[in-house]
């Protein structure tokens, strides 16, 4: 009798649970049948004529803006691009681009020895035409498309450059464009070498095992340093390679939790480490995201290295690629991924919206505290909270908008007009008279920035009058709004350190390209001094790492 009553409750079951497939199946079918009879209507009967591609990619981006921010339509048009982000590899002249004033674009970075830099194509210089198509009002995405082609085809570029009078050509002969993940190596003492990483590709294991390789047997480096600031992650696989580099054989990684069986995976080391003992600080900050957490977050459960800086982007989500016909890609988001101390990392919530949508940070009321391999507590979501958080100088507004409005890029262009050369990056200085020069170009190209204190002090004003206060308080309000009135000079000398950096690195970068922005920034990085710090100070170093002594 038992068995019959237990055959039946498994037949129910199982009713229960082919039931409810059947009925999700039929909801999916009905939707898209009510998507597909609702676009063939409007294609039909409304007034104008609907651009097709535009209106159908416009229903695709509205439904996954309700998922996460990763998941996402890669449509055959932007294949090039999403290529470059996991290979590093691209056909073109080799140079960023972006848009300058009057709607034309500019070359903002030629790369060191590649076509554009060794054809003669300087920053700031503005296209005008490709190929003899004009590309004034064209946007970047436009402009750049026309400059990649098939590598050893010939691209003809029509220019104007500052300082010169007249338009010329150049002719530049594409190539496949390698850029390496390994922006710069190299020794900041006599004993710590220093690495930077850019971002995790398909090759990003074979350049930083070079580089550390070179750093450890032909510089003598006793200590290093990898700096994984503004690193936005890249290749899962990478991540781990790196953390191998360091970790002794078979040791957990990271794992990956998801829906589907089969994209649940345990990821250890799985070769002898070639910088097994080697004292290592890693460098994060809040643009170190996904891969870069993977590595910094594995290394300090692991307590294989000191980490420095400020807390992570806080992205513990990974995805995969899935073809869909016409060479298009759906990017989805497949799995969660838990570093050593079984803690993920993942900040946002995107499971749980408000009313209005809108998905928000996991409180650290609610984070869970775990253990790494030496018994030291960490705390999972919200990224990677360093060993040691460095505060960094509070920015000026004023900074924000001499980049944003060009101004520091196209100084940087004069300067380099009326300097064919300059010192080494180890000698470069600006000087107190260049600075100067600078605030004299600024008010020339009357130049305005927004004031965050004049806009709030605006709406405080018109709350005061509507509740009443403002009459008595009016003195109060004048005076205010005169100590935060507007005064170029003023902000130009008080935050004269961090403009003269940001213009330092841009000056430098037109002579010693990439690598010589990373050496100017170098020189007064608070991050690396602490780093420093920490290499110098065994004790510190192991105390850090509950390493004992």
């Amino acid at each position: 009798m038992r068995r019959y009553f237990s055959a039946g409750i498994c037949f129910l079951i199982c009713h229960f649970i082919v039931s409810a497939q059947d009925d999700r199946n039929f909801e999916i079918s009905k939707n898209l049948d009510i998507f597909n009879s609702l676009y063939k209507e409007l294609d039909m009967f409304y007034v104008d004529t609907l651009n097709t591609e535009k209106v159908i990619r416009s229903g695709i981006d509205a439904m996954l803006s309700g998922l996460d921010p990763y998941t996402d339509y890669i449509s055959e048009k932007e294949s090039d691009d999403f290529k470059f982000l996991t290979t590093g590899e691209y056909a073109g002249i080799g140079s960023t681009i972006m848009l300058g004033k009057d709607s034309r674009v500019v070359i903002s970075d030629p790369y060191e020895g590649m076509p554009a830099q060794k054809g003669g194509l300087k920053a700031g210089d503005i296209i005008l035409e490709i190929d003899g198509e004009n590309m004034v009002g064209k946007s970047s995405s436009e402009v750049s498309a026309k400059l990649k082609g098939q590598a050893g085809t010939i691209v003809k570029i029509k220019l104007e450059r500052p300082g010169e009078k007249k338009p010329f050509i150049k002719e530049i002969k594409r190539e496949n464009i390698q850029i390496n993940s390994v922006t710069y190596s190299g020794m900041v003492n006599d004993k710590t070498g220093y690495i930077y990483l850019s971002g995790f590709t398909d090759k990003s294991g074979g350049e930083l095992r070079y580089a550390i390789l070179d750093l450890i047997n032909n510089r003598k480096a006793e200590k290093l340093i990898l700096d994984l600031r503004n690193n936005l992650g890249g290749i899962l696989e990478s991540a781990v390679q790196t953390v191998n580099f360091f970790v002794p054989k078979g040791k957990d990684v990271m794992s990956t939790k998801g829906k589907i069986k089969q994209w649940n995976r345990n990821y250890k080391t799985t070769i002898e480490p070639i910088a097994p003992n080697i004292p290592l600080v890693v460098l994060v900050n809040n643009s170190s995201a996904s891969a870069s957490e993977i590595v910094s977050g594995a290394l300090q459960d692991l307590d294989r290295a000191v980490i420095v800086g400020n807390r992570t982007f806080g992205k513990g989500l990974v995805q995969t690629t899935r073809e869909i016909g016409y060479n298009g890609t759906l990017k989805v988001t497949i799995a969660k991924y838990y570093i050593p101390s079984g803690r993920c990392i993942q900040a946002i919530d995107y499971a749980h919206r408000d009313e209005n949508g809108s998905a928000d940070y996991i409180p650290d009321s609610l984070t869970t505290e775990f253990s790494t391999a030496g018994g030291r507590k960490v705390r999972d979501g919200r990224g990677i909270t360093p060993d040691f958080t460095v505060e960094g100088e509070k920015s000026g507004n004023i900074a924000y908008y001499l980049v944003a409005e060009n101004i520091i890029f196209d100084y940087a262009t004069q300067y380099a007009i009326k300097h064919p050369f300059i010192a080494p990056v180890e000698n470069f200085s600006l000087s107190d008279a260049d600075y100067n020069d600078f605030k004299q170009y600024v008010k020339s190209k009357d130049f305005t920035y927004d004031r965050q204190t004049a806009k709030y002090l605006k709406n405080l004003k018109e709350i005061a009058e509507f509740e009443g206060y403002l009459d008595s308080a009016s003195s109060e309000f004048a005076a205010l709004e005169n100590k935060l009135a507007p005064d170029l000079d003023r902000d130009l000398d008080k935050f004269k350190s961090q403009i003269v950096r940001m213009l330092s690195a841009e000056i430098v970068k037109r002579y010693y390209y990439q690598k010589g922005e990373i050496i100017e920034n170098l020189k007064d990085d608070e991050d690396l001094k602490k780093a420093i710090e920490i290499l110098n100070d065994p004790e510190l170093y192991k105390k850090t790492l509950n390493v004992p002594s």
